[in-house]
């Protein structure tokens, strides 16, 4: 008997979600009032949980290890939000951004989630324009749409190169308000380290100040995650240097089951690396591939600049191997697509792993156009230019910028140089239809969880699932967990399950102080990134996953006996932070090693070598394989695999072609 119950209702998919809402347990106002929720992480995910769940009347804690909500990486999105609202007339539907959603995760999502998902798409726009959110609207004055890989139609509203950021302000605005009314509780610079169980359930959380460094003990009625991805596993990543998988492993370790870990997403428009220096990569938004082609010169090792290249001599790759997508191909084929062609020896720049994502032709497209509505009908190359630059400047002007001031050369006057660089997570602790984890009272949104992207998430769907879970889900769902919790009075945190915790975390800290080894944390941290990235990065083998795992189990050995630490446990120790996060970030990559290993297949973001087409396509197995690998976490480095299997009730699963 599987220890999941993935609490899907009964009834046909379209009707799932409107009949749970209907019949779903409810609590009071006057009930509200007295019932506590905490919610780890201010991001989209968290901001707009903790704010909505206020103005229903909970009593809200928020937690953030910034200085501010709007510090969350959730800002950096650039590209834009998926929601199926058909304003271009092009044949989107609730049902097609479904069924592109379980398409573009190579069928391995869970129906019921993605369905609900695209059903809520629509609401998010108008609570984002009713916010004021500064979607880009079209001459006529309404919303406008762009598209993203994975669709063949356009659905992507967006804010120019700063979506993320003009949602997150929105949702920052709804939760300070409720800051203001003293509805929320607003803790800044707080990481949580551990949830608090009694009984069975999530009752709280340990908190440590990161100013003081003092531990804090918190009580809640119920606990939400909502803090993330956990890319920086790989050190170099597109995240934040903050974001760390700390929340989610500890409430891993508390019971709550890790679903695919080994399911990471490789973003293939980023700045290639350029030096051992580099402490973070740089994301070049998808976007920029509804007006950038992206190629490679058809001989190798070619030293010419690309100006000097002529148009018989490039090769188009995406457009020539998937015309019916292009350019516009899901993440995870456009990056192998590339890392094929570099390895192959057709890659660009100083160190050969690069591609050209090249803007001439549309800029000169969109001149003509330009032109043609000021009445010159016939203009020359250079009026094009100028008039087709402008629009791209309006589009992308900020990503343009961005480029520049980072590798000094202008993409409006060469091609950007691009690269495939690790960039979300589709794996995160495992949740049922209510977005409950193993735990009882413990929720988990946004990317932190694992529910809706399968293998492989598509463009613009991260900011859609983070707002669709905080706004409109979770909401309902946790009202019949709380429902049954109106008579459990606020528990004092002098319980024993609650010192207990704080000692268990205060012995951590300790210990990493301690230590006083001879090795800065980063010198780990590193080379965790190496191994990750060479042996379970964009393509794995059982070869490599297994001599992954050795070289993790002993460098976290090395980690726990020559990891310096310097500084003191009870003050502001940005050190002592990043330790914790790298221990845990040790431990997670020898399970998402473990994941790959025991899948043996290819699917989406997890590329098998051993299990691909004579095209080089991914390799699924349905047979064995289309299930949620959730790992139970059973102490001392060891864990227990669960299976929920999934069902394809209303889409039929078939190898996925963009061709």
């Amino acid at each position: 008997m599987s220890a999941l119950n993935s609490n899907i209702p009964e009834g046909e998919l379209t009707g799932k979600w409107t009949k749970f809402k209907s019949s779903v347990a409810l609590v009071n106002p006057s009930n509200k009032r007295s019932l506590e929720v905490i919610v780890v992480g201010s991001g989209l995910a968290g901001a707009s949980a903790a704010a909505t769940l206020a103005e229903m009347g909970y009593k809200v804690k928020c937690f953030c290890f910034q200085d501010s909500p709007r510090r969350a990486h959730s800002i950096a999105a650039q590209g834009g939000i998926n929601a199926a609202k058909n304003y271009q007339n092009d044949g989107d539907s609730t049902y097609r951004l479904f069924y592109d959603t379980i398409k573009g995760g190579d069928y391995r999502a869970r129906e019921a989630n993605v369905h609900r998902l695209a059903e809520v798409s629509a609401n998010i726009i108008d609570q984002c324009v009713a916010q004021g959110v500064p979607l880009a609207r079209e001459y006529g004055g309404l919303l406008d749409n762009r598209s993203f890989g994975g669709t063949q139609v356009q659905r992507t509203f967006y804010a120019a190169g700063q979506t993320g950021q003009q949602l997150l302000l929105g949702a920052y605005s709804a939760l300070e308000r409720q800051i203001g009314m003293g509805k929320v509780e607003m803790f800044t610079r707080h990481e949580m380290l551990e949830v608090v169980k009694i009984d069975g359930k999530a009752r709280g959380i340990i908190a440590r100040n990161l100013i003081t460094g003092e531990l804090e003990r918190h009580f809640g009625h119920a606990v939400v995650l909502g803090t993330g991805g956990y890319g920086n596993v790989f050190f170099l990543s597109t995240n934040a240097m903050g974001s760390n998988v700390t929340a989610a492993w500890k409430a891993n370790k508390q019971g709550a089951f890790f679903a695919n870990p080994c399911y990471t997403q490789i973003h293939p428009t980023c700045i290639p690396v350029s030096g051992d220096h580099q402490s973070k990569l740089t994301l070049m938004s998808e976007s920029l591939r509804n007006d950038g082609r992206i190629w490679v010169p058809k001989k190798k090792d070619d030293t010419r600049k690309a100006s000097e290249i002529p148009e018989d001599e490039r090769d188009y790759y995406l457009e020539r191997r998937y015309p019916a997508f292009g350019n516009l191909v899901p993440r995870d084929v456009a990056s192998r697509a590339a890392k094929e062609r570099c390895d192959a020896g057709y890659g660009v720049g100083a160190s050969k792993l690069a591609v050209y994502l090249d803007f001439k032709a549309n800029t000169e497209r969109y001149g003509r156009i330009e032109a043609a509505k000021a009445g010159n009908h016939h203009p020359d190359q250079e009026t094009c230019m100028r008039l087709g630059t402008e629009v791209i400047k309006e589009k992308y002007g900020n990503l343009f910028d961005m480029y520049k001031q980072i590798t000094g050369e202008d993409p409006y006057e060469t091609p950007m140089r691009i690269y495939p660089a690790v960039h979300y997570t589709m794996g995160g602790l495992w949740v049922d239809y209510n977005l409950m984890t193993t735990v009882p009272g413990l929720y988990c949104t946004g990317e932190a969880n694992f529910s809706d992207h399968g293998a492989n998430r598509l463009g613009a769907s991260a900011l859609m699932q983070g707002l669709a879970d905080g706004y409109f889900v979770l909401p309902y769902t946790i009202g019949a967990y709380l429902s049954k919790e109106i008579s459990v009075k606020a528990i004092p945190t002098d319980h024993p399950a609650f010192v207990e915790a704080e000692q268990s975390v205060k012995e951590t800290l300790d210990k990493l102080i301690n230590i006083k080894g001879t090795k800065s944390v980063d010198h780990f941290h590193k080379k965790l990134g190496l191994i990750m990235w060479e042996k379970c990065g964009m393509a794995r083998n059982a070869e490599g996953l297994k001599s992954a795992i050795a070289e993790i189990q002993q460098l976290k050995k090395d980690f726990w006996a020559d990891v310096r630490v310097p500084g003191e446990v009870n003050e502001y120790n940005p050190e002592l932070e990043k330790a914790g996060r790298v221990a845990d970030f040790i431990e997670l990559g020898e399970l998402m090693c473990i994941d790959a290993l025991n899948r043996n297949e290819s699917c989406g973001g997890h590329f098998r070598e051993e299990y691909q087409t004579e095209e080089g396509e991914a390799l699924r197995d349905d047979a064995n394989y289309a299930y949620v690998a959730a790992w139970e976490n059973k102490g001392n480095g060891t864990f227990e695999l669960h299976k929920e299997e999934l069902k394809f009730e209303n889409i039929k699963i078939a190898q996925r072609s963009y061709k």
